[in-house]
This record gives C-alpha cells, sequence and structure tokens, in this order.
C-alpha cells in the first residue's frame, strides 16, 4: 500500500494544497518534507507524538522528514488556537527545550546514514536583519489576507500583537529556507497550521518559482470534537517524569468507547487488517481494543518493558484492587507525616489532583479512598496510622491508584 492511502486510510489526512501531485509524488518519487516543533515545554506531548508517527510512515516509505526545532519561533509564539499571547520565554529556557525535545526525537525517528535532518531555525532566524527580512519576505504578504487566516481571525476580538502578526513571516521563512537548502518540498503539520503552511508555499512560488506542497493531518480530538491528551493534572507527556509509564497507559486504557478505533488507526502501526477485525468488536469486546491501544502506545513512548508493567500493574488493580510496585507513586519522608498531613495537600503533592477545589469536589461525590476506606472529610489528617508496609494507597475514581512510599 502506497504511503498517501495508508495516511487516508488512518484519517490521518485533513487538507492538501494540490491532492492529485502530492498523491503523484509521494507514489513516485523520494520527498524531503518537513514538520516544525516549537519547544514551548521540556518534553514533547502527546499531540507532537501524531505529528511523528506521520514522519515514521513517510520516513518507512522511503521519504526524508526534516524534523525543525522551532529555537527561533518560539521567541514570538504561535497564536494559532490561543485565546491569548504565549508567555515570554529566556534564550536560556528555549535552548533547554530545544535539547530536551532532541533526545525524545532520536527515540522515534531514525536520523542514521542521513534518513532524517534535525535543524533548528534559530539558526537563520536569529540572524535576520529587520529592514532586509521585509524587503525580501513582508513584501510577498497581504495583510488583508494575512486577517483573514483563522490563527490571526479568532484573535482580533481580544488583541494580537505586532510581535505574533510575525509569526507566518517567520514560519514561512523556514520553508524558503529548507527549500534551498535540503530542496524540501513538503510542509506538513496539524490542521491548525493551514494558513501557515499556505504562506510558506506562496513565499516559494513568489521568490523562487518553484512549486512545493502542503499537507495537514486531523487533530487528536475526541468523538465529540474535543481535544485529546489532556487529564485534571495536565497534558499527557512524552517523558516519564512527567507523565508516569503506568499513568499513560492508563489515559489510553480508560478512553470512551466511541474513541479507541480512532486512536489505534492514528497513532499505532498495527495493520490495517488486524484493525478492520477490532472495529467489529461492541461493548466489553472493546475493552480489549483500549488494552491492546494502551499497550502499544506505551510501548512505543516508554519501550516494552515498561508496557508490561504498566499492563501487569493495571490488570493487578482491576482485579483485587491490590497495591503494586509497578503503581505510580510518589516518594515522602516520615518527618512529613508525623504530625499528619492534609489529604487535600498529600493529594497535590502527589499529583492526583490540579487544586485543592478539585479535591473537595471528587471528595464530596465519594471519588477518593485512603486504603479502600472512602474519604468523607476535606480536613482528613492522614498520619502515622494509615501506614501499611511503608506505603499509604490513595484510591480516586474507580480506576486511578497511587502509592504513597514512606
Amino acid at each position: 500500500m502506497s504511503v498517501f492511502n495508508e495516511l487516508e486510510q488512518r484519517g490521518l489526512i485533513a487538507q492538501m494544497t494540490h491532492p492529485e501531485q502530492i498523491k503523484k509524488i509521494l507514489d513516485n518519487e523520494k520527498v524531503v518534507f518537513y514538520i516544525g516543533f516549537d519547544p514551548t515545554a521540556d518534553s514533547l506531548h502527546i499531540g507532537h507524538f501524531l505529528q511523528m508517527v506521520v514522519m515514521s510512515h513517510m520516513q518507512r516509505a522511503g521519504h526524508t522528514p526534516i524534523a525543525l526545532m522551532g529555537g527561533g519561533t518560539a521567541m514570538v509564539g504561535d497564536p494559532s488556537g490561543r485565546n491569548d499571547m504565549r508567555s515570554m520565554m529566556t534564550v536560556e529556557k528555549i535552548e533547554h527545550n530545544v535539547a530536551c525535545f532532541k533526545k525524545q526525537f532520536e527515540r522515534f525517528i531514525d536520523f542514521s546514514d542521513g534518513k532524517a535532518i534535525m535543524v533548528n531555525n534559530a539558526d537563520w532566524l536569529l540572524d535576520l536583519k529587520y529592514i532586509p527580512f521585509l524587503r525580501e519576505v513582508g513584501v510577498h504578504f497581504s495583510v488583508n489576507r494575512m486577517l483573514g487566516a483563522e490563527c490571526f481571525k479568532s484573535r482580533l476580538e481580544k488583541g494580537l500583537t505586532f510581535l505574533e502578526f510575525n509569526y507566518m513571516l517567520m514560519q514561512s521563512y523556514d520553508f524558503l529556507s529548507l527549500n534551498e537548502k535540503y530542496g524540501c518540498a513538503l510542509q506538513m503539520g496539524g490542521d491548525d497550521q493551514w494558513s501557515n503552511i499556505i504562506g510558506g508555499i506562496e513565499l516559494v512560488r513568489r521568490s523562487k518559482g518553484k512549486d512545493v506542497f502542503g499537507m495537514t493531518f486531523n487533530l487528536l480530538t475526541t468523538s465529540e470534537g474535543k481535544k485529546m491528551g489532556k487529564t485534571q493534572s495536565g497534558a499527557i507527556w512524552l517523558d516519564g517524569e512527567k507523565t508516569s509509564p503506568y499513568d499513560f497507559y492508563q489515559y489510553w486504557r480508560n478512553i470512551d468507547d466511541a474513541d479507541v478505533i480512532r486512536c489505534i488507526k492514528m497513532l499505532t502501526f498495527i495493520p490495517l487488517d488486524e484493525i478492520k477485525k477490532m472495529e467489529k468488536f461492541k461493548g466489553q469486546e472493546l475493552n480489549t481494543a483500549k488494552s491492546v491501544l494502551a499497550y502499544e502506545l506505551t510501548k512505543l513512548v516508554h519501550g516494552e518493558d515498561e508496557a508490561q508493567k504498566a499492563d501487569v500493574a493495571a490488570k493487578t488493580v482491576f482485579s483485587e484492587g491490590a497495591s503494586s510496585e509497578n503503581m505510580p507513586s510518589t516518594a515522602i519522608n516520615i518527618d512529613e507525616i508525623k504530625n499528619g498531613i492534609g489529604i487535600l495537600d498529600l493529594m497535590l503533592k502527589a499529583q492526583l489532583i490540579p487544586s485543592k477545589a478539585e479535591g473537595r469536589r471528587l471528595i464530596s461525590q465519594g471519588g477518593v479512598s485512603v486504603n479502600d476506606n472512602k474519604v468523607t472529610d476535606f480536613n482528613l489528617f492522614v498520619d502515622e496510622t494509615f501506614i501499611i508496609n511503608d506505603e499509604i494507597i490513595i484510591k480516586k475514581g474507580k480506576k486511578v491508584y497511587h502509592r504513597i512510599v514512606v
């Protein structure tokens, strides 16, 4: 099967600039393409992982990915999908985040022997001179058209800074630079990047008279259209220190029935023939599909050992509600618990809740237990009497277990 058909049948493709031409070059040529990643945090998240899955499909088909680290564009901040301006980051913070991204990327994409390229747009954007940049790039952009782009239009009422208004020009210049240096002919990205991608295509065409192309893929959303990859504690990170392998596994094991097959298609490399069999699953059978999704994704992100541990821990917990050494855990010093620690403070420390207000809501709904005893008092103090075999087990909801190791 061609990579174009693979991406299409997995429900990954959202929009394309030249469908027939893109299909033709992907089926018959070796294409250099790029996807950009702005280092706004010190870890990639599950949304980035979807983009890397697309890169991997393309690389397996013989095409050459460019992973563009946005060390320059992160200085400005992408306004796409934002209600307000992103926080300004220091140069040192951006450089640290880029280094973290690079380490994670090398686990998912093969950069050996020129099979993939990694570059940082800080290398060319930070040395630009303002007036020459305006004359070379700005002259090709219509302000009227830019204001009609979704990434800007949604921000006009609440306020769009001139700083952010430059983002489209900078990303477009990336495409021009990569085309000149590496012969890059295709930019890919999430569907929220459509306007920025169009800007780059038009800049290359007007500056160089070359035809280049753009393709976006569907964002990771639920069947109700809500963005996936968020929990009460925040984003689903690929860094095991920020989202433990067990919590990562549990997120996918507990998704809605309506979303499981779509996620398997988009996020895993399970053959489509096997997925077709799972499409017939109903009722309890869908739990099997969820376990497959959780295991495969955890294996891809954290390795097979961690996937097996998470799988065993989940089955142990679900079967008997028992504690397990593979359960996510938080270590605390005995001195912290001698005089008692409030249950809400303890849950915050274990990152089980984002705020005390959320903890009170859970307790009022009967959703919190300590050592299998339901918590009814917001002001409960957990002290040494709660310790069993050097640990305290907190249960949140029906399926989330956390071990406090004393």
